[in-house]
Formats: structure tokens, sequence, C-alpha cells
């Protein structure tokens, strides 16, 4: 399934997060809750985020730094989770913290994985989008 979307959702006092219904029979077999190198969190099915992981170390040299850093980062924040029987997911607080998430917040789809964005950093993020989409699709089959 492809997550598509953007849907408006408040935290809990135990910060949990609800998975919009639509998408949690794809978290069935669990979550992976993720540092993203963007201030968000990015909500991964464990088989996708395991192979995103491998894709992107496949070509290191695995005695290098540049393989130990991108391990640190994305192995070392992230963090399995199982939805509850109310298809929620508990955010933990380093999470929280990266992306400075309290307790308005938008699930967004972007294809392969959910993000969870702070709602007003996420309005800001969208209006830039917005400004510079046009720019981005010309530059689309042109190398740069």
């Amino acid at each position: 399934m492809a997550f598509r979307g953007h849907f408006e959702h408040s935290l809990d006092a135990k910060n949990r997060l609800s998975i919009p219904a639509r998408f949690r029979a794809s978290f069935s077999n669990g979550t992976v809750l993720a540092k993203d190198p963007e201030p968000c969190v990015a909500i991964w099915t464990p088989d996708t985020h395991e192979a995103i992981i491998e894709r992107a170390l496949g070509e290191l040299n695995p005695m290098g730094s540049e393989y130990r850093k991108l391990s640190r980062f994305y192995q070392g924040n992230s963090f399995e989770i199982e939805l509850d029987a109310s298809g929620r997911v508990t955010l933990p607080v380093p999470l929280l913290t990266h992306a400075a998430i309290e307790k308005e917040v938008v699930v967004v789809g972007v294809g392969d994985h959910l993000e969870v964005w702070g709602a007003e950093r996420w309005r800001s993020v969208q209006e830039a989008l917005d400004a510079e989409i046009g720019e981005v699709t010309e530059r689309l089959g042109n190398p740069s």
C-alpha cells in the first residue's frame, strides 16, 4: 500500500498517536519509529525500514566512518513498537524532542512510509514546498 494524504491528530497525555485507520493493516507486523534527517518522525513497516537501511548502507565500506555514522543515526535512533489494540503507537521522547512535537501533529503519507510533524512546523514546510514546487518540477529529467 502506498501511504498518501495528510491527517491532523492530537497526541494524548501519554504521547500516543492514533495511526489513521486506513493504514493500520499495513503495520500489523509492527512499526519502526525513526528519527528522520528532517525535523519529523518517520513511521515504517519493519520490512521497508530494513530494506531502506540496507540500500543506504549497501555500497559503503562496513569498516568506514560513513557507514558507521549512517548506521548509528538510522539504527540507533529507531524504535520497534507494536500498535496497541486501539491502533496507537507511543512516540518516544527522543523522537518527540527531535521533531519538536508537542500535542498537535500532522501525519503525512509519503509513499513507502508515514511522517509525523508538529502541526505548526508542517504548515511552514508546506508553505515553503508550495512556493518552490514549480521550480522542482521544472528540474525533473534535467541534469543539474
